[in-house]
């Protein structure tokens, strides 16, 4: 799983030549990992204003609004890949246009149900 990770509100502050240059870098990512068929699925997420995040607290649920961690970035979506490799799925995450600017990519193992990857 690629979990990606951005500045809220940086598309915004990119001209429409830059927007255009990173959504068509993601494009061709999304088209080679199709091609390859190493694209399993993938999806972005809303705006982090309509997030709720539950918690405990004295033993009850606490829901507040917002993602609202001390962070400079949100969760913002994710790819799901079937890659050979890690250093393959590091690759593809290695080269997701928006660590460029500020994001930032997780690269993690999805948990099958025997659990062997703990």
């Amino acid at each position: 799983m690629l979990l990606i990770y951005n500045r809220p509100g940086f598309v915004e502050e990119l001209t429409e030549a830059e927007r255009g240059e990173l959504f068509g870098e993601v494009d061709a990512i999304m088209k080679e990992l199709t091609e390859s068929g190493e694209l399993i699925g993938g999806q972005a997420l809303a705006d982090p204003s309509t997030t709720r995040t539950v918690r405990q607290r004295d033993g009850l649920p606490a829901v507040t609004d917002g993602p609202f961690l001390e962070s400079k970035e949100v969760f913002a979506g994710y790819i799901a890949v079937d890659c050979e490799s890690l250093e393959r799925a590091t690759e593809i995450a290695a080269r997701w246009p928006d660590v460029r600017f500020g994001g930032a990519m997780e690269v993690r193992a999805i948990m099958h149900d025997s659990g062997a990857e703990m």
